[in-house]
């Protein structure tokens, strides 16, 4: 253990919840490199937006909230959303002098000596006093299990790996799933693909109106509740609903976006209901969301039979070392900013009553 370091608080993740949390540190007194780390396992700055398909153009994101302390401002509309939050989060690293490390890979987190938080990283050993986790859920996208599902002779990719519309060009496509994604895709892809077919497993929810402060407040405290009771968070969409926007309305109106219930099997060449419905794909999409990234926290223990993390403010419930920013309630960008904020602010608390181990 000769080559632990010794820091007050690691940030493992460099999207918008870290780069919060590491702003709020910052603005607090503590010293990047000396009092904190930010442990970044991406390529260069973005966050999980570095990853995004070039048809999701920084127009068509929905509710990209700035960072605290820089406003994103002048950004072109039609220029992919993954090279104006590179820009800009590469931009933010280095104004606030954050000094993420990156290329890290965190393994694991478990318990140290001097009540100490010990994290394993591809980069050596860190530890802190506090953990201001960040990890968000890019990395962990969630395949659903259907029968015959290894039988499929065609195509089968996940959201997560989704190269825009160009490539279904002449192929029949199933999507699958009731989120933003199912429907923006759905929406690409129709004038490309021979056919599209969208099946969720439950009828969407289609939101008229303004999504104002009321509607906003009512959403989260839902999520506030399950993350409480220490279930998994459940997707925004469950939550907010689909906004009814104009392409929406047209992409019920051309029947783009005609709903099918859930297929029964999958086959070699489709999918079949139980009623004898057969529809021959050569694509299956999946656009089932994300889970929580959070499986280097194992060694904790801080699951909860409901399978989530029971939460406390943004902190595990029972242990304040461990902050959860991203997660549950916070997983949105305005939200993400006022996690890192209440982190840091519980952390001082937490590292003032309780002096350094010697």
């Amino acid at each position: 253990m000769n080559n632990t370091r010794e820091v007050d608080v690691v940030v493992i993740g460099a999207g918008q919840a870290g780069l919060a949390g590491a702003y709020h540190l910052r603005r607090s007194g503590f010293e990047p490199g000396r009092d904190f780390v930010v442990l970044d396992h991406a390529p260069g700055p973005g966050g999980a937006w570095q990853f995004r398909w070039p048809s999701l153009t920084y127009g068509k994101v929905h509710g990209m909230h700035a960072l605290p302390g820089m406003e994103l401002t002048d950004a072109d509309p039609e220029r992919p959303s993954a090279e104006v939050i590179r820009e800009y989060f590469d931009r933010y690293e280095r104004t606030f002098d954050l000094r993420v490390r990156r290329p890290v890979d965190v393994r694991t987190v478990r318990e140290g000596s001097g009540g100490r938080l010990l994290v394993e990283t591809s980069d050596g050993v860190w530890s802190t006093r506090a953990l201001i986790n960040a990890t968000g859920t890019w990395d962990r996208p969630f395949w659903p299990r259907y029968p015959g599902q290894e039988t499929f002779r065609g195509r089968q990719l996940h959201t997560a790996q989704y190269p825009g519309p160009e490539e279904f060009a002449g192929q029949r496509v199933v999507v699958v799933g009731g989120g933003a994604s199912g429907t923006q895709h759905l929406l690409e892809i129709a004038s490309f693909a021979a056919a599209t077919t969208w099946v969720t497993r439950r009828p969407p929810v289609f939101r008229e109106g303004p999504f104002d402060e009321d509607a906003g407040r009512a959403a989260v405290a839902r999520v506030e509740e399950r993350v409480r009771q220490g279930l998994p968070p459940r997707s925004v969409v469950s939550v907010t609903g689909l906004p009814l926007n104009d392409a929406i309305r047209q992409g019920i109106e051309d029947g783009v976006l005609d709903r099918q219930p859930m297929f029964d099997r999958i086959t070699p060449t489709g999918v079949d209901w139980e009623d004898g419905r057969h529809i021959d794909a050569d694509v299956i999409l999946w656009a089932t969301g994300f889970r929580a990234a959070i499986d280097h926290l194992a060694p904790l223990r801080l699951r909860a039979p409901g399978g989530g993390i029971r939460m406390e403010g943004t902190h595990a419930a029972g242990d304040p070392r461990i902050h959860l920013v991203g997660y549950g309630p916070s997983a949105s960008t305005i939200g993400a900013n006022r996690a890192g904020r209440a982190a840091v602010r519980d952390i001082r608390r937490l590292l003032e009553r309780e002096p350094a181990a010697a």
